[in-house]
């Protein structure tokens, strides 16, 4: 029989650490400002912008079923999926700029996790109180306070989660639509999954798992050193000039009694929504959120000492060093970013609503007519993007007294739907010296010169020798 001592089990239950819930404390001041800035400016366009009407139609809509996208005054199809490539490079190229420049900007401030967590913490606050109170709270024994403030607090979050959920299952189908089907208790299944998918998500993430999606769950935090040096902006706790530590009247002469200006208050590890230590140097968990810096200051100013023993600086600053806001991997972000975004916007600008796509019938390579002329079988397909009905001439060429067979001439497309048009091309077999031969397609809209694209097709002939 195998046994186990005590201590032996001891160091194996501890083996992992236990979770310890973080009570972030209330903090005001500039960063604090603009972080709720941040969360109003972001969540009112998340929860306003599906309700918005452009055009007679959602202003932001991803209309998966008829594989169309609104974005405002424009609409893009599949085949405007470059665009959404190019927008994620530029969103990436942003990301890496911003954190060579001035750290996790992103975390702090904008990153849905953050937000989200910043006004259920507001809830939170509404139900029990400060820290201090809600710690007191969950300490004390489930009685009539604690359970109407637990319930009224998860309750709140429960529905402003559905809220999230139900919006943004409204970017892909009509939220008007989605409102007038769940008044009537008719939602489709799918919808009602995406619903409640999302809005549990958001109940976990925001309001149970918290700093442990930035922790754990976030791959940013784990690869964010990467793109920092010691030029980049964070946050970080002046040692040689608060240390040591140690509590003291607010008159006293640190001087005298050998402290730095640090009063060892540790309100700069009750405000951090992660429970680190400031103190403690950079750690990959600050998420920059600069909560820190707001409360440390509000101390500084009641002790009357200077601002800045947490602050934003640079480790080149933190060694005396001068710090360069130009430096290569800076200067390759911006040109990149310029660049990608000028092409961008030049293509959107110059997009033509138009697209005629070649499908050669792979059936037959060719065939021979009645009248000995060579023909192969195209299937064309014509995509109105625009908003408007329009009317197209197609014509071909590519090959000397080449011949273009279609069932009309005047082909109607009305807006923003799909044309198919079988078209047959024939070429008399003298005027064929080799197997194939690149034909383009034109098509041009009578009412709109401007709507005009021309495409490339493949024509096969038979082998002479």
């Amino acid at each position: 029989m195998i046994t186990m001592d005590n201590s032996t089990q001891t160091d194996s239950h501890e083996f992992y650490a236990k979770h310890k819930k973080v009570y972030p404390r209330e903090v005001h001041g500039l960063f604090a400002t603009l972080r709720n800035t941040g969360v109003f400016v972001l969540l009112g366009l998340y929860y306003f912008i599906p309700w918005f009407r452009w055009e007679g139609h959602q202003a932001v809509l991803f209309d998966l079923p008829a594989r169309k996208f609104y974005i405002f005054g424009l609409t893009f199809w599949p085949q405007d999926f470059i665009y959404l490539a190019a927008l994620l490079i530029i969103a990436a190229l942003a990301l890496f700029f911003f954190t060579a420049l001035a750290g996790r900007l992103w975390c702090g401030y904008a990153c849905p996790q953050t937000v989200w967590t910043e006004i259920f913490l507001w809830m939170e606050r509404w139900f029990e109180g400060d820290r201090n109170k809600q710690i007191k709270l969950d300490k004390a024994p489930w009685v009539g306070n604690k359970i109407w403030r637990k319930t009224a607090k998860h309750s709140l979050w429960l529905s402003f989660s559905l809220w999230t959920g139900f919006t943004f299952v409204g970017y892909f189908t009509p939220i008007l639509d989605l409102g007038q089907s769940f008044l009537k208790f008719d939602l489709g299944p799918w919808e009602t999954f995406w619903v409640l998918f999302y809005g549990l998500a958001t109940y976990g993430n925001a309001g149970w798992l918290r700093e442990q999606v930035c922790i754990y769950m976030c791959p940013y935090a784990r690869f964010q050193s990467a793109m920092f040096d010691k030029d980049t902006l964070i946050i970080s706790y002046d040692d040689k000039r608060g240390d040591p530590r140690g509590s003291r009247k607010r008159n006293a002469d640190s001087a005298t009694l050998g402290l730095g200006d640090c009063v060892d208050c540790t309100l700069c590890v009750q405000v951090c929504p992660t429970g680190i230590d400031i103190r403690d140097g950079l750690q990959y968990q600050c998420i920059g959120c600069a909560a820190c810096v707001d409360v440390c200051n509000e101390v500084m100013d009641k002790m009357g000492y200077p601002r800045g023993l947490v602050k934003y600086t640079t480790q080149h600053a933190i060694e005396g060093v001068k710090t360069h806001l130009l430096r290569p991997r800076m200067v390759v972000y911006a040109i990149l970013l310029v660049v990608i975004s000028t092409a961008l916007g030049y293509k959107m600008a110059t997009r033509t609503p138009l697209r005629l796509d070649i499908i050669r019938d792979r059936n037959a390579l060719y065939r021979e007519t009645n009248e000995g002329l060579i023909e192969n079988t195209y299937n064309l397909k014509i995509i109105n993007m625009d908003k408007q009905d329009h009317q197209f001439l197609l014509s071909a060429s590519g090959i000397d007294n080449l011949k273009l067979v279609i069932d009309k001439t005047r082909i109607d497309v009305p807006a923003g739907t799909t044309t198919s048009l079988p078209a047959r091309v024939q070429v008399d077999p003298a005027n064929l010296s080799k197997v194939g031969y690149d034909i383009h397609f034109d098509l041009q809209a009578v009412d709109n010169a401007k709507l005009h694209v021309i495409e490339k097709g493949r024509f096969i002939g038979p082998l002479f020798k």
